[in-house]
């Protein structure tokens, strides 16, 4: 494999890297951690940021430029995403919509449904959101019982969603749900994108232990959905989800927060006894782990980076990237809030002592969001590893024929 640039590349890289420096800050120039700026006030700099970015052509590099892109390759979308990574610019807004929504509508939506949605979506002047997750359908997504009943040219959609990030600043969202309980769990599902202000469905911010609401419970009462905004045919919906779920774990792949470097100028200052922390012999070691662990991840990046250049489409590997930095990011966390012992647990004006903070309370999320460990883990056994997959009691049954929890 053959991780150096080619001489376009580099003077691609050298364009974007030249654009980021006269309109954004390095991130070294600036105090790492989470700002506690107001949701709308982050919103705010992140609509500007990706208006800013689409202006100037820099907002959705491998689309269409009828759509807001300027039809790049893979390879340059990937060299955009490393060099935007160095640079401290708004996150958390558009990922979801740009990274997942937007594949979907591009291979599934009307041409008259990419012109009125695609450009908004990639200018940032609407968001969308992802509404897969139910109570009862989690790592298994084609266990959901959000129903959809065909009256005509519109569906009745009934319904519950949860752990939906961003539904309550989203303008719209895709959704999928069952419309034939009779057929087996992955074949009775149908795909749909919603209008978010819709009559029926509320949005209820979920509480969490961060102190944030990122996440949301979205019920559906009666919602009124036409036909027209069905994404695929009727019974493709697992299809047209596995779209989207491809394109999530690449979105959520790479967890952020504080890395090996930040452990590292922090395993230099004094623990409580008032010796440096790297005086200490474990705390050596996991520092020795973690930067093994980041140039794994980052030979991993470049063996995608190397497919892409070559043309081809990277596989189920991009799960080892999601699996090792979320478990490398709670690892860090908890060492930060170890060496701060009881101090740890007081809020601080630190921005380097809440990036622990934030990374000890977020990361066990990280581990769950875009497939939970073992189901990553699952994946990487079958498909890369070629093991035989796990017994499955539901294959062949009707989906109203499965055990439940109360059956």
């Amino acid at each position: 494999m053959d991780f150096k640039d080619t001489p376009e590349q580099a003077k691609f890289r050298a364009k974007c890297r030249e654009w980021l420096e006269a309109n954004a800050e390095l991130k070294e120039s600036k105090s790492s951690g989470h700002s506690d700026s107001s949701l709308d006030d982050h919103l705010k700099v992140a609509k500007a940021w990706q208006q800013k970015k689409y202006d100037a052509g820099w907002a959705m590099l491998h689309w269409p430029k009828e759509f807001g892109g300027i039809g790049a390759s893979p390879i340059e979308r990937i060299i955009w995403g490393n060099e935007e990574s160095k640079f401290d610019v708004p996150r958390g807004i558009f990922e979801i919509g740009l990274g997942m929504c937007g594949p979907v509508m591009m291979q599934y939506a009307t041409d008259e449904q990419k012109e009125r949605y695609l450009p908004p979506m990639a200018e940032g002047k609407e968001i969308w959101c992802q509404l897969f997750s139910e109570p009862s359908a989690g790592s298994d997504v084609a266990g959901l019982r959000s129903k959809a009943i065909q009256n005509g040219d519109k569906w009745i959609i009934n319904g519950q969603k949860v752990w939906t990030s961003g539904a309550h600043f989203s303008d719209f969202g895709i959704l999928v749900v069952r419309h034939d309980p009779e057929l087996e769990k992955h074949k009775g599902l149908t795909f749909f994108f919603v209008d978010m202000k819709s009559p029926g469905i509320e949005v209820k911010p979920i509480k969490q232990i961060t102190g944030g609401s990122s996440f949301n419970e979205v019920y559906f009462t009666d919602v009124e959905i036409p036909d027209s905004q069905r994404l695929g045919e009727i019974g493709d919906g697992w299809k047209v989800a596995i779209t989207t779920l491809m394109n999530e774990r690449l979105a959520v792949g790479d967890a952020g927060g504080p890395d090996v470097d930040d452990a590292f100028k922090w395993a230099k200052t004094q623990d409580g006894n008032g010796e440096p922390i790297l005086n200490n012999k474990a705390a050596r070691e996991s520092i020795a782990d973690w930067y093994c662990e980041t140039n794994g991840l980052k030979n991993t990046k470049l063996r995608t980076m190397s497919a892409l250049s070559k043309g081809d489409t990277p596989g189920p590997e991009a799960s080892i990237t999601k699996i090792v930095s979320a478990n490398k990011l709670q690892d860090i966390g908890n060492f930060g809030m170890d060496s701060l012992d009881m101090a740890g647990m007081l809020k601080t004006e630190s921005q380097n002592i809440k990036s622990f903070q934030n990374a000890w309370l977020g990361a066990p999320g990280m581990r769950i969001a875009g497939g939970t460990d073992e189901i990553l883990r699952n994946i990487i056994a079958e498909r890369v590893l070629g093991l035989p997959q796990d017994q499955r009691a539901d294959k062949g049954v009707a989906f109203k024929d499965i055990p439940s929890g109360g059956a």
